[in-house]
């Protein structure tokens, strides 16, 4: 009777528990789909005043002149230079980095390296704003001689090492999780340690390096205080990496307090929120899809 008893308060404790746990992700599923209507109610009325093509691939951003011009190309290009800088200067650190973590680093070293890159994570990005407000930024200027240090590269520098945690730590995921007996067979066949690395572990996790990558540019595409404060904010077409530059989540977070509600420029802020969804919905759905045959392939 007693055990009875006692299994009966286990199971239902469980099935309460599960409750609690599928409506809290209902709630997550329902925050999210309110913040997709949100964003289409307020931002769809963009399209009223211009199409979508002269909204994507017009050249001028002035969307308080009369008539308003409402181009996102240069905040489109302003946002991919950035990006792609800040990949350049990532991935080689983030991937070689991860490599010596996951190969190469002795133990005891590991425990400390780890941590400190993990901890790259943590700090406020108003902290790497100021950092390159301060240091890096006056010390570009000069290196370069140009008439200001608040360029492309200087942002793509700082975004570089937000990522670079990312990447790491996906990475690592990615090569510890290749099997043991794949470098056991290169070994037996009387590969080397290095060739092994080369031709047999990163082969086999170039999915999850992918993935990485991929977390690492949405970690910089998404990024708002850190270039609002070190890009320059021209929005202009760029033409070079030591040029001014605005992102659209820079011009997002500078001019939504600005924009009278129900305007069109207010609508128009909203619209870009919609095209930075969709970009970053874009790259979580490939992200997901290189980790599942990631996982194929290891399987």
């Amino acid at each position: 009777m007693n055990s009875v008893q006692e299994v009966f308060p286990i199971k239902a404790h469980r099935e309460s528990a599960g409750i609690i746990l599928f409506l809290v992700a209902l709630s997550s599923l329902l925050f999210l789909i309110g913040i997709i209507v949100v964003l289409f109610i307020e931002g769809l009325p963009t399209f009223r005043e211009v199409s979508l093509s002269q909204f994507l691939f017009g050249n001028r951003w002035y969307p308080t002149s009369e008539p308003p011009r409402l181009g996102i190309l240069p905040l489109i290009l302003g946002s991919l230079w950035v990006t792609i800088g800040a990949l350049i200067f990532a991935i080689p650190l983030g991937l070689f980095s991860a490599i010596f973590l996951a190969e190469l680093c002795p133990k005891k070293l590991r425990e400390i390296l780890k941590p400190i890159i993990e901890m790259l994570a943590g700090i406020p990005s108003v902290v790497y704003g100021f950092f390159g407000m301060v240091i890096l930024s006056p010390l570009l200027k000069d290196l370069f001689s140009l008439p200001t240090g608040l360029t492309a590269f200087t942002a793509s520098i700082i975004l570089g090492i937000m990522a670079i945690p990312s990447i790491v730590s996906t990475a690592e995921d990615a090569i510890s999780m290749v099997p043991k007996s794949y470098r056991e067979a290169s070994f037996s066949v009387g590969a080397t340690h290095w060739e092994t690395i080369r031709k047999v572990v990163i082969p086999a996790s170039y999915s999850g390096l992918g993935a990485a990558v991929i977390l690492g540019a949405g970690r910089i595409i998404g990024e708002t205080m850190t270039v609002l404060m070190i890009a320059g904010g021209a929005a202009v077409i760029p033409t070079s990496f030591f040029q001014p530059v605005r992102t659209m989540t820079a011009t997002i977070a500078a001019e939504m307090g600005e924009a009278p509600v129900g305007s069109i420029h207010y609508h128009s802020l909203f619209a870009i929120a919609i095209i930075l969804f969709l970009i970053t919905f874009l790259l979580n759905i490939f992200v997901d899809r290189l980790a599942q045959k990631y996982h194929t392939q290891v399987r």
